[in-house]
């Protein structure tokens, strides 16, 4: 059996007995019932991953996806494609968004290439390279089926290593110009949505210049003719390795009952497609924040998952990530050192 399917194989459901003693436990905590709201929903479920009441998740990582995107070429975004390298360099020095708020919030990045154009020589970068980008969707499929199962499984591996490494909760980021692109194509072949509601501005396109994006998409759509009974093969013919490598981060963490944060609207699209392929994967996932992308609400809507913070953000890298670490954090906290009645006698 290949590490995909057995993969898919070994998530299971909830442990709801778990949860039941979650359950038992907030309610004996010095509060009103439920007064604590999603910071409770989250002690519940955490609980249900673990198997365990009370979890720690001092030691994060963000799980950082880098590619380049065929499709830039079309003239979809407002920068150019080489900015994916100096982002993914700049994140390795600890410089960009999401390494100043993953050390605030005492996690580490785990940066992998799987498609950038060029190497980064930062020390650091996890190198597993698929090839140097995919192609432009327009004229063709964006990747074989065979590297995007292979893009899906180093995703895999990546997550599993970080839980062999003892990390209790991971996150989820990329870097790759003209990704929100790609994340509003395979949302559109999986649910026929308007592409009004599905593609934003990315980087901060113009009027003129979203639509022009919306056009790639149709036209890359309508050519490729990408299966929506099938996420591989949509993932394969309008994606992009950064994509697929994070709906493995999903499939991995949630084979070992790590849970997993999601982290705007690539990460998300990433989520729609592992629950496509497995949808108990859901079980092990929070989301973060409500980004700005107008795709983030139909990636809610078709996860039943709300958002954390709404806090206007749309820069993507896994900032989000690190935002909710603190919430999660706050609650384990609450579910550990919290008093209850019977500690004054009630």
């Amino acid at each position: 059996m290949d590490l995909l399917q057995k993969t898919i194989a070994s998530i299971g459901p909830l442990d709801r007995e778990a949860m039941a003693r979650a359950d038992e436990r907030l309610n004996s905590l010095l509060k009103p019932p439920g007064s604590l709201g999603k910071l409770e929903e989250i002690a519940r479920q955490i609980a249900g991953i673990t198997g365990s009441v009370i979890n720690k998740t001092d030691k994060k990582a963000i799980l950082i996806m880098c590619n380049d995107n065929g499709v830039t070429e079309e003239g979809i975004s407002s920068f150019p494609a080489d900015v994916s390298f100096l982002v993914a360099d700049t994140m390795l020095k600890g410089l960009a968004g999401v390494a100043v708020l993953g050390r605030h919030a005492g996690a580490d990045l785990k940066v992998v290439d799987l498609g950038l154009f060029k190497d980064v020589p930062a020390p650091g970068m996890i190198n597993r390279k698929i090839r140097r980008g995919t192609s432009n969707f327009t004229k063709g499929p964006a990747m074989t089926r065979d590297e995007a199962v292979k893009a899906i499984e180093t995703g895999i591996e990546i997550a599993l290593t970080a839980a062999d490494e003892g990390y209790t909760l991971l996150g989820t980021g990329e870097v790759g110009i003209g990704n929100t692109t790609t994340s509003s194509a395979i949302l559109y072949a999986l649910t026929g949505e308007s592409l009004d509601i599905l593609a934003g501005r990315g980087a901060g396109l113009t009027d003129e210049g979203l639509e022009h994006k919306k056009a790639v998409i149709r036209k890359g759509v309508e050519m490729n003719r990408p299966d929506p009974g099938d996420p591989i093969d949509v993932l394969a013919k309008v994606g992009g390795f950064d994509i697929a490598a994070l709906t493995g981060c999903f499939l991995g963490a949630a084979s070992r009952r790590v849970p997993i944060v999601i982290d705007g609207f690539i990460s998300g699209t990433a989520a729609v497609l592992a629950v496509r392929i497995k949808p108990e994967t859901k079980n092990f996932m929070f989301t973060s924040h409500l980004s700005d992308e107008p795709g983030t609400r139909k990636i809610s809507d078709i996860l039943g998952l709300e958002p954390m913070l709404n806090m206007g953000m749309r820069l993507g890298e896994g900032t989000g990530c690190a935002l909710a670490f603190n919430i999660i954090d706050a609650s384990m906290k609450i579910m550990g050192e919290m008093g209850t009645f019977a500690d004054i006698g009630m």
